[in-house]
C-alpha cells in the first residue's frame, strides 16, 4: 500500500437490515469484522426501510451497502433500495447482500445491480476481501 493520503482513507461501509426480519446477529458480526479489518463501519439498525438505508448512505457517503436479510424478502427489498439509490445518483456504491437467499435468486438480483451475494457459510475473511478489491475509489 502506497503513502498517498488518498490510498489510506478507510472504505466507508453502511451495513443494513432492511424490511420486518428482527434477527441481527450475522449483521453485527459481519459488521464488527468490517470495522476489525480497518473498514469505518456504518450500522443503521433493525427494521430499516428502503427509503431510509438510501438516506443513511447519502448522509454518510459510504463506498459500500452491505444488506443483511433473513426474511424472504429479498426480491421485494432489494429492488427498491437499488431503485433509490439511483435516484440519488448512488450509482458506483458497491452493493452486497448477505443471508438466505436461495441459489435460484442470485442471478436475478445481479442482474439488478447486486455485486455479491454472500449465503450461510461464507467466511468473514471472504466478505473483507471482496469489499477491499471491488469498493469503488475515493474521487
Amino acid at each position: 500500500m502506497s503513502n498517498d493520503p488518498a490510498s489510506l482513507q478507510k472504505i466507508r461501509v453502511l451495513v443494513a437490515k432492511p424490511g420486518l426480519d428482527g434477527h441481527d446477529r450475522g449483521a453485527k458480526v459481519i459488521a464488527r469484522a468490517l470495522r476489525d479489518a480497518g473498514f469505518e463501519v456504518i450500522y443503521t439498525g433493525l427494521h430499516q426501510t428502503p427509503d431510509m438505508i438510501v438516506n443513511a448512505a447519502v448522509e454518510e457517503d459510504v463506498q459500500v451497502i452491505g444488506l443483511s436479510i433473513l426474511s424472504g424478502a429479498h426480491n421485494a427489498l432489494v429492488p427498491e433500495i437499488i431503485e433509490g439509490l439511483k435516484k440519488e445518483g448512488l450509482n458506483d456504491a458497491l452493493l452486497i447482500v448477505g443471508g438466505i437467499i436461495p441459489d435460484e435468486d442470485i442471478p436475478h438480483l445481479k442482474t439488478q445491480g447486486v455485486s455479491m451475494v454472500f449465503t450461510p457459510g461464507a467466511s468473514l475473511q471472504a466478505v473483507v476481501d471482496y469489499i477491499r478489491e471491488n469498493a469503488p475509489a475515493r474521487g
